[in-house]
């Protein structure tokens, strides 16, 4: 008798214990942070964007401050892991020492997937904090796709796309949906109107190309907090942004040269003095193709 019972507590003990695994497994929330600059609070010229300007030490806290209100948030929603992507610039803007040890980041280039690196199938959601609008945009604060000083316009299957729309595409790619991007109004407004729905943290109304009325720094990490939260809460309601393979890619450039090279390779037409088409299998392929127009130059070899 009390062998039955022995084994009947063993077998019970055994349920148990499988429970709680599944248990814990179920609970994983994997959680996609990618991080630019001209949209976080406060930005409108250069003077904030890079190692040169003047406030651009106290402008990388906000942009970390801002990151880790997400992560913050994200934890609180039930995120059990955390991957930040410094995306802006030399991706060496974050102040890495400010986050939880428990926290990955993405730093520097040039890395496969660009602002994406790293993102893959595992993933239950991402977020984007800081962005900005696309080059053709009127409105937004520092809008530009890419490269401000090389590129005029980008589009994917005949869209004029903004990089918060390119990014969602990579991530759905991966059935990965996005739930939330801070930025301007107008930086909210066009990706909503790619992709859907998805919860904004307007931190500043755009006045022009260089100007903004912002929230203070404070107040833009309670609203991408709260923004985050909202998010999580919807989650069952964001679908993959997923575009129709094969993928098209157009960009034209400021100069013709660079669209006179690159329709050498017999993968590339040139469609007219600054454009050039190019066709991929998936959104992975048509990243790496990006990236390498915009990251090789010949400075790169010693």
């Amino acid at each position: 008798m009390n062998m039955k019972r022995l084994a009947i507590s063993i077998l019970l003990l055994a349920v148990f214990l499988t429970n709680t695994s599944l248990a814990r497994q179920a609970k994983k929330l994997k959680v996609y942070i990618s991080v630019d600059m001209e949209g976080v609070v406060g930005v409108v010229t250069d003077d904030q964007l890079g190692p040169g300007g003047f406030e651009y030490q106290k402008f990388r806290e906000y942009m970390t401050r801002e990151a880790l209100s997400a992560v913050h948030a994200a934890r609180e929603a039930g995120a059990t892991e955390i991957l930040v992507s410094d995306s802006h610039g030399n991706g060496e803007n974050l102040l890495i020492d400010m986050f939880p040890r428990d926290v990955r980041i993405i730093r520097s280039w040039p890395r496969h997937l660009s602002m994406m690196a790293g993102i893959d199938e595992s993933f239950d959601a991402a977020i984007f904090v800081g962005y900005h609008s696309s080059t053709n945009n009127q409105t937004g604060v520092r809008a530009h796709t890419f490269s401000s000083a090389r590129l005029t316009r980008v589009a994917l299957n005949g869209m004029e796309i903004t990089e918060g729309a390119w990014n969602a595409s990579v991530a759905g790619h991966f059935g990965v949906p996005v739930i939330m991007i801070s930025g301007d109004d107008a930086a909210i407004a066009e990706v909503r109107s790619i992709i859907g729905n998805i919860e904004g943290a307007e931190v500043k109304k755009s006045l022009g190309f260089h100007s903004a009325n912002t929230l203070t720094p404070e107040a833009s990490y309670d609203l991408i907090g709260q923004k985050v939260k909202a998010g999580f809460k919807r989650l069952k309601e964001f679908k993959p942004y997923a575009l129709k393979t094969p993928i098209t890619l157009d960009v034209s450039f400021k100069h013709y040269r660079v669209a006179e090279v690159l329709a050498y390779l017999r993968s590339v037409q040139r469609t007219d003095a600054h454009s050039i088409r190019f066709v991929g299998k998936d959104m992975v392929e048509i990243s790496d193709f990006m990236n390498f127009i915009t990251s090789y130059a010949i400075t790169l070899e010693p």
